[in-house]
Parts: C-alpha cells; sequence; structure tokens
C-alpha cells in the first residue's frame, strides 16, 4: 500500500491596509524557507492592501510531537 506525504500548514496575513513592500514579502518568504516552508499561494484579501502566504512542509515526527502537546 502506498503511503501518502502528510504535510502541515501555515497561513498568515502580511502588511498593512496601505500596502505591503516587497522587502518584507521576500523577508517573509526567506526565513519560512530557512523553516523548511514552501510557499503554495500568496494573494491579496479583496480590498486589501494586505498579503496572504499559504505554506505546507511535510509533517515530520517532531512536529507532529510538538503539535500533540497541550
Amino acid at each position: 500500500m502506498t503511503e501518502y506525504p502528510q504535510w502541515e500548514y501555515r497561513v498568515e496575513t502580511i502588511g498593512s491596509a496601505f500596502g505591503t513592500k516587497d522587502e518584507l514579502i521576500q523577508d517573509t518568504l526567506d526565513e519560512w524557507g530557512e523553516e523548511g516552508w514552501e510557499a503554495i499561494n500568496v494573494y491579496t484579501p479583496s480590498g486589501s492592501g494586505k498579503i496572504t502566504i499559504v505554506a505546507k512542509r511535510p509533517l515530520t515526527r517532531t512536529t507532529r510531537r510538538l503539535r500533540d502537546l497541550p
């Protein structure tokens, strides 16, 4: 039987109603990339200057244990 990879997801909205600087987007993506996150969607919520980033990374035993802690 084939085992399918398990993922954990992260969603964060950055910036302000006045817009989001390219440097902030790049810094956020660089930081997340160093932590193993891969951006799978980036969008601007309707009527907002903010940016929402959706990312995923493989779920490991370590992160699974951390998620199970109270």
